[in-house]
């Protein structure tokens, strides 16, 4: 069995060779990569990482939390995850784009495919009034100004021109149908220097969604209460300033939600407050008049008969009014739909009632949150608010039923307290009015100083409102640009140039199913390679002469010597040509192969056209005898003399033409004549040239085997396919023809060919 030429090794001096072939490629591309590397290099700027700090503070530090009550009014735990979704909010970031007035990017030309973010100075901007709250688009619009002064602006949206002027002084109006512009120059400007610039003009919400993209939040680590903020954009003063403004916005934000709900209960204690005051006036009032109509003098004694007497009696009856008094300011607050969504400022000391105002006072607070954050008819403000409205009929239902206990003791204590006195007997009932009186000027008194006291505490809270954020690390920007250099892009490029050729050809060579070198047919099959052919672009089928020295007929002669060899013994005569389809090249090769055998001196030389389905013997040679193998093999009475003929321009060199197409041409070659035939030519010639068909398409050649000594395989770069070589590889490895061996035709013209001399050979 033939030996295999495949190899578990790489043929580095095989590789070489053919990138050394190809060296045009790695410079095309080597030229083109480091081309679009400095193209890119151009175009891109490397941006710088802007990065900032904050560290949110607890609520419950609030030193109000522990001053009553009321405390829980003015701060409840933050979450710091709940706040990186705050400041990284749409509608901070609307704020921040509305007082920096970034819904406008101005890009200035540096030159080809260079520009530059101009911030916060810029030569030339675009104002229109009352839009950008509304604009849903991006307008963009290049604006070109001459030295002149005179500028051409186009307005776009995506690519659609919307406006359009030439040769027009600033400020200058476009009218479009978003609205009406004005393009300015600013005092940045410098009269007299051409200019070119691109202003991308968009509305507050569109530029928030765009900073919702670029700026970073997240939080420092699991464990700290910091978040960091960070943006990476080629102008550092322009992310510094965006950073330290989303930093501001978001602190004047906490502070407001903290103001906003200390601001109702101020207004809220200041009303109640006026109300008590003008009661106990009143209270005050009354005593003294009663005072002086009934001439009660000795209040000492009587406060000291009370205490003796009635002490824990009237001590009750006082808990119990103030207790009921509470109550209805609680159901009074609640009722008044002023204050709605309020917090309920009032301590009762039913431990049901306080429970649901604390509950409804944490309810308010997160209301309050949500609804900064949340949409007004979002799923969970809706829930909220029908947990707030549900809490709030519990809150008047349970101090409803409070007020009727509180009302029926205070009865009891009272029956009580006139049993007592109608046991004492000795009472006037002038003193008891006065206690009376006195009793309802004490609550009123007490109420007071407790909404007082609640006044100054809530002053105390909105005069020390701090912002949650506390700033660690203002805006700042890193001091080496992210991203490679230019040196290296360049660099990065080169090297691309370099191995883009190589896994273009591996990449070729797995997709491809032809094969263009003889070393690829030298990989999938095992048979010697007699030879290889070069493209000839002369047109002419015979190319071998005997003073020619071109590169096709000097390879033709390797060819020769090749096949003497193969051929060995002294009569080995017959050589078999095929191929697998036609278009090889299979009846050039066997004509000028003939040419070269006769040009050894004294050898007789015949080329046999045994291609008797599709003959081309005749076409290349030019000739038209009036008989060939055909006429011989089929009738009786022509002669051998009378079917050859000397080939044209070839000395020693005869051929024998196919003959007309006949009817049964498997069964015509496998005669007993053919054998006769072949028994003569051998004492007549001392080389016989077959051209047969191809074995790929028919059983001819197999059956010619049975003459020939040697077999030569035509195969043909980028024309033959893989899969017929695996088909020669086939035929050898099963010893199918006799002496296989390849002849690799159409493979480029290589030095060293014909010495060095330039003649052009023919392509077939």
């Amino acid at each position: 069995m033939a030996k295999k030429n495949a190899s578990d090794f790489i043929d580095f001096n095989a590789l070489i060779k053919t990138y050394l072939s190809k060296w045009y490629w790695f410079v095309i591309s080597v030229i083109l990569c480091v081309g679009l590397g400095y193209l890119y290099t151009r175009k891109y700027q490397r941006p710088m990482a802007v990065r900032a700090n904050v560290l949110i503070q607890q609520e419950d530090s609030n030193p109000m939390a522990d001053l009553g009550g009321m405390g829980s009014l003015f701060g409840s735990k933050g979450f710091v995850e709940d706040e990186v979704f705050v400041i990284g909010s749409h509608s901070l970031f609307k704020n921040v784009a509305k007082e920096l007035g970034i819904n406008r990017l101005h890009y200035v030309s540096d030159g080809f495919l260079k520009s530059h973010l101009a911030f916060p100075e810029f030569p030339v901007d675009v104002v229109a009034p009352a839009i950008s709250d509304t604009l849903m688009s991006t307008i963009i619009f290049d604006v070109k100004i001459n030295d002149k002064g005179r500028a051409d602006i186009k307005a776009k949206v995506n690519r659609d021109v919307i406006a359009k002027v030439k040769d027009v002084a600033l400020p200058t109006e476009l009218h479009t149908i978003y609205g009406d512009f004005t393009v300015v120059t600013t005092p940045a400007y410098v009269k007299g220097e051409k200019l070119k610039t691109k202003i991308a003009f968009s509305g507050y919400d569109v530029a928030a969604e765009e900073m919702d993209k670029d700026v970073m939040a997240y939080r420092g680590s699991k464990k700290s209460n910091v978040i960091s903020l960070g943006l990476n954009t080629p102008n550092a003063e322009y992310g510094v300033a965006i950073l330290n403004k989303i930093i501001e916005k978001y602190n004047e934000r906490g502070i407001n939600e903290k103001n906003l709900q200390g601001e109702k209960t101020a207004a809220f204690l200041e009303d109640r407050i006026d109300l008590l005051s003008g009661e106990l006036n009143e209270s005050e009032l009354a005593i003294q008049k009663y005072k002086e109509q009934n001439r009660i003098v000795d209040v000492a004694a009587e406060a000291s008969y009370q205490s003796s007497k009635k002490g824990q009696m009237e001590s009750a009856i006082f808990n119990i009014e103030k207790e009921i008094e509470l109550l209805k300011l609680t159901r009074e607050f609640l009722v008044d739909s002023i204050n709605y969504n309020a917090l309920i400022p009032t301590t009762v000391a039913n431990g049901g009632v306080q429970s649901g105002i604390n509950s409804y006072n944490s309810l308010v607070f997160k209301h309050l949150e949500l609804s900064q954050n949340a949409r007004s008819n979002s799923y969970a403000l809706r829930q909220l608010t029908k947990q707030m409205d549900l809490l709030r009929n519990n809150i008047l239902a349970s101090s409803h039923k409070a007020l009727e206990n509180a009302e029926l003791n205070l009865r009891q204590i009272k029956s009580e307290q006139n049993t007592i006195a109608g046991k004492l007997g000795n009472i006037p009932s002038q003193e008891r009015e006065y206690i009376n009186m006195k009793r309802q000027q004490e609550i009123k008194q007490e109420i007071y100083l407790f909404l007082l006291q609640k006044q100054e505490e809530n002053a105390m809270v909105l005069a020390n409102s701090i912002p949650k954020g506390q700033i660690i690390d203002e805006a700042f920007s890193l001091s080496e640009p992210l991203g490679v250099s230019k040196k290296i892009i360049l660099v990065i490029a080169f090297i691309l140039g370099l191995l883009l050729p190589p896994v273009v050809m591996y990449v070729r060579s797995l997709v491809r199913s032809k094969f263009d070198t003889k070393e690829d047919v030298q990989k999938h099959v095992s048979a010697p390679i007699l030879g290889e052919m070069c493209i000839d672009r002369s047109g002419r089928s015979l190319v071998v002469s005997a003073t020619d020295t071109s590169s096709a007929t000097e390879l033709f002669r390797l060819i020769r010597t090749n096949l003497q060899f193969m051929l060995g013994g002294e009569n080995d005569k017959v050589v078999l040509m095929t191929s697998t389809r036609s278009g090889e090249g299979k009846s050039f090769i066997s004509l000028n192969l003939a040419a070269t055998l006769s040009l050894l001196e004294g050898k007789r030389v015949l080329l046999v056209g045994m291609d008797i389905r599709n003959p081309q013997l005749a076409n290349y040679l030019g000739i038209n005898p009036h008989l060939g193998l055909t006429n011989y093999l089929s009738v009786s009475n022509v002669t051998l003399e009378s079917i050859i003929v000397p080939m044209p321009g070839v000395a020693d060199c005869d051929v024998i033409v196919a003959g007309p197409i006949p009817p049964n041409p498997a069964e015509l070659l496998a005669s007993k004549k053919v054998d006769e035939l072949f028994a003569k030519l051998r004492t007549m010639y001392d080389y016989i040239i077959i051209d047969s068909a191809p074995v790929g398409m028919v059983s001819d050649t197999f059956s010619l085997d049975r003459v020939a000594d040697a077999t030569v395989y035509v195969t043909r770069v980028n024309y033959s396919t893989v899969s017929d070589l695996r088909y020669v590889e086939n035929i050898y490895e099963n010893n199918r023809l006799k002496k296989l061996s390849v002849v690799v035709n159409g493979t480029a013209s290589k030095k060293g060919y014909g010495y060095g001399y330039s003649a052009k050979p023919s392509r077939k």
